[in-house]
C-alpha cells in the first residue's frame, strides 16, 4: 500500500524492513520531515518553512540515520543537505 518516487526506492524499502525484522535496525520510518528553517513573515508577508524530506530514518548500533536514495542530485538538494548536516549534525546517507 506505499507509493515510492522509484523502483530503487521501492527495492530499498524492501532491504530495510528485512534489516528491521532480523534486528539490525530499529525505529525505521518513510518520509520523514525536518525543518531546516521555520515560517517566518516579513512586511506583512508570511513565508512558509524551508524542510528537508528524507526518505528513510531509522536507528543502527544506536545511533539516527538519514537516508535518502538519490538518482541525481538537483541543486535545491545540495543545499537542503548541506542546511540539513549543519543543523542536525548528522550526515545524510545517500543511496
Amino acid at each position: 500500500g506505499m507509493v515510492f518516487d522509484s523502483k530503487k526506492e521501492a527495492n530499498r524499502y524492501t532491504r530495510l524492513k528485512l534489516l528491521l525484522q532480523s534486528g539490525v535496525i530499529t525505529d525505521l520510518e518513510c518520509q520523514v520531515e525536518f525543518i531546516l528553517q521555520p515560517d517566518y513573515e516579513i512586511n506583512g508577508k508570511k513565508v512558509q518553512s524551508l524542510k528537508y524530506i528524507a526518505d528513510f530514518v531509522y536507528t543502527k548500533d544506536g545511533k539516527m540515520v538519514v537516508e535518502d536514495v538519490k538518482r541525481n542530485k538537483t541543486d535545491v538538494y545540495k543545499i537542503k543537505k548541506k542546511l540539513f548536516e549543519y543543523i542536525y549534525k548528522t550526515e545524510i546517507l545517500e543511496t
